[in-house]
């Protein structure tokens, strides 16, 4: 286990707060454009998939920032 700086930790907090928001971002598009039935079914899956690729990340940052504590 590695300690964090001030600055790297602000820096992940940052990072995780961003792709949270563009995670939510992609969810919103992804159901405006499914409720639409005129959306290409290929951009919906790339959306789809960037938005998995954000969650992957965002669990990256959680566990660096939010390690887990064994009792």
């Amino acid at each position: 286990m590695f300690e964090l700086s001030k600055e790297q930790e602000a820096s992940l907090g940052l990072e995780l707060a961003t792709k949270r928001q563009e995670h939510s971002d992609l969810n919103a598009a992804i159901d405006t454009l499914t409720a639409s039935h005129v959306a290409d079914r290929m951009l919906i899956q790339r959306l789809k998939k960037r938005k998995l690729a954000l969650k992957d990340r965002i669990v990256q940052l959680e566990n660096i920032l939010l390690p887990d504590i064994i009792a």
